[in-house]
């Protein structure tokens, strides 16, 4: 019974995002059920002036930490997780296929001397850049 009522929830989602006519399922990475959740915890976009202020709110803008002379940037734990998570699973999708262009990105910030981690934070920001331009595109096109 729960199995069936997932599949029928999962078809309405898929529904409501094609009916949305949204350039998000475009991207390398974000399915349906990502692109609702895009949707649906931006609400409206352009409440967002810029795409650091979309950055901040989704919590993968960096926070400034200084000690002793020496600026480094760390993980902001702001912001609305679930979006977060949501732009994680799409970095962690790219990464995974070599063909990529959020690989590629990928890969040029370890030949940089960035960490694992700190290239993976870099691309999830690349990505939520890309997620409010198609967003205002999106919104402009209605």
């Amino acid at each position: 019974m729960l199995d069936e009522r997932a599949k029928r929830h999962r078809a309405r989602i898929v529904e409501a995002v094609k009916a949305s006519g949204t350039g998000l399922i475009d991207i390398f990475g974000v399915g349906p059920i990502i692109a609702a959740t895009l949707i649906g915890y931006t609400g409206d976009v352009a409440r967002f002036p810029t795409a650091g202020h979309y950055a901040a709110y989704n919590g993968t803008a960096p926070v400034e930490f200084s000690s002793s002379g020496r600026t480094v940037h760390r993980l902001s734990r702001r912001g609305n997780r679930t979006l977060n998570h949501a732009l994680h699973m799409i970095a962690v999708t790219q990464i995974r296929f070599a063909h990529s262009e959020g690989r590629a990105y990928y890969d040029r910030k370890i030949a940089d001397g960035k960490t694992s981690r700190e290239a993976r934070r870099a691309l999830k920001r690349q990505i939520s850049d890309r997620v409010y331009r198609q967003l205002r595109a999106d919104l402009g096109s209605k």
